[in-house]
């Protein structure tokens, strides 16, 4: 543990650099414990503050730049991807979507202190093609606040924090697997997290040839589209859907016959949203309401019409 601790002196501005770097590519692997011990190390070691955050800002700036030509080049399937391997149940494409609608290219100065919206953000930067200096400018902006605080708040705190560093130094193996501990009790916090998340999107499904059955039927069917305005742009919507805001549910549903067969689509993966919508109305009386399986992903798949 001592060696540790001396490696982290020594050291500092690599171990940052490397720790932010894999932290902001996508690896569930914390970075504010490294930039708190560093920042308190910062009176005993051979860097300063101001190359602490150069370092933080150069490693995030780095990784997110990566993210920002994947989502030029991709587009939307890369949220999609980011979504499906993601630890935090927080990233869903709606939820990234409507905040960048929102704030455009200043949602990336606070993109780092919302949990799983790093990465999504600086995708979608890129899928909107948000013109690159532009990006840069926020981006760093945005790594700045975020690592400033993490590095003086161990300035700040460094009296306390180096008893505890000496503490577990002297603690030796067991001080290190007291660190390893903590670190794996997190990433199981975080698959718990989860898989609580997808359980809760249990419910019946309708397929894309259900569907079209159905409405090829004439049947009295409601079809709801709860994806952002600026998803619809881009893919366009299943022919005769309805959109619904999320913000204001409970008005915009009373657009919706009760009797109406429902069905809701989103792009989501495991179709998040439209699941919560779903059991919305079904929690206001619809009894029968079903999520699409695959979304207008999967309708645009089957090669099925879409609306612009």
């Amino acid at each position: 543990m001592s060696h540790l601790i001396t490696l982290i002196e020594h050291y500092g501005l690599a171990f940052v650099f490397v720790n932010v770097l894999m932290l902001q590519a996508g690896l569930p692997v914390p970075a504010y414990p490294t930039l708190i011990v560093t920042g308190a190390l910062a009176a005993r070691a051979p860097y300063t503050l101001p190359g602490l955050v150069a370092t933080a800002v150069a490693a995030s700036v780095v990784a997110d730049l990566g993210w920002y030509m994947i989502g030029r080049r991709l587009g939307g399937r890369v949220l999609k991807t980011l979504c499906r391997i993601s630890l935090s149940p927080d990233s869903c494409v709606r939820q990234t979507e409507s905040i960048f609608t929102r704030w455009g290219a200043r949602s990336l100065t606070v993109a780092k202190f919302i949990p799983g919206f790093a990465s999504v953000a600086t995708a979608m930067a890129g899928i909107v093609r948000l013109s690159l200096w532009r990006f840069l400018i926020f981006d760093a902006i945005g790594a700045a606040l975020w690592s400033g605080v993490a590095i003086m708040l161990g300035f700040i705190f460094q009296d306390a924090i180096t008893d505890i560093l000496d503490l577990l130094s002297a603690m030796g193996r067991i001080g290190l697997m007291l660190i390893v501990a903590a670190f794996v009790i997190y990433l199981a916090w975080k698959w718990v997290q989860r898989q609580r998340f997808i359980r809760q999107l249990r419910m019946d499904r309708m397929t894309v040839q259900e569907l079209r059955d159905l409405i090829s039927s004439g049947a009295p069917t409601t079809v709801v589209d709860v994806r952002s305005p600026m998803s619809q742009a881009v893919t366009g919507r299943i022919p005769g859907a309805i959109t619904v805001d999320m913000t204001k549910l409970q008005l915009e549903l009373l657009a919706i016959p009760p009797t109406n067969e429902v069905v809701v689509y989103c792009a989501c993966p495991n179709e998040a949203s439209a699941v919560k919508v779903a059991q919305a109305l079904k929690r206001r009386g619809f009894r029968r309401v079903r999520p699409l399986t695959g979304g207008i992903d999967a309708w645009i798949e089957a090669g099925h019409d879409v609306e612009r």
